[in-house]
């Protein structure tokens, strides 16, 4: 049997990280959530994922700077930035840092699920 893909999740917003979690249990996929981007950095099993869901708000350590960080650090990790601050300065710049998918909140969540599988193909 085929092991599922691992998507991890990094939301400060607990409501927020389990419907996603949810959403992407539900899919097939195996999740691993964090409520922040140091908790994600603690926890080595995190960059082992095959993709990663990053707010870009959270609260500490922005999920920009996390993307940057993993990306200096040699990780070729797919991520997908979620945001419930929408605008074209926020999008540019996780553009920038190296993302494969932008999503302003709310969004589908068949649109999430198709970026992941795009992402891990």
């Amino acid at each position: 049997m085929i092991a599922p893909k691992v998507v991890a999740v990094v939301d400060d917003e607990g409501a927020m990280r389990r419907a996603i979690v949810r959403l992407l249990s539900a899919s097939g996929f195996a999740t691993r959530d964090y409520a922040s981007a140091e908790a994600f950095l603690d926890c080595p099993a995190g960059r082992k994922s095959d993709c990663l869901v990053l707010d870009i708000d959270l609260g500490g350590m922005s999920g920009i700077e996390l993307r940057r960080r993993l990306k200096t650090s040699g990780s070729n990790l797919p991520v997908i930035f979620i945001t419930a601050i929408d605008r074209p300065a926020t999008q540019r710049e996780a553009m920038e840092a190296g993302c494969i998918g932008y999503l302003p909140k709310p969004f589908a969540g068949n649109v999430l699920i198709g970026m992941i599988a795009k992402a891990i193909e």
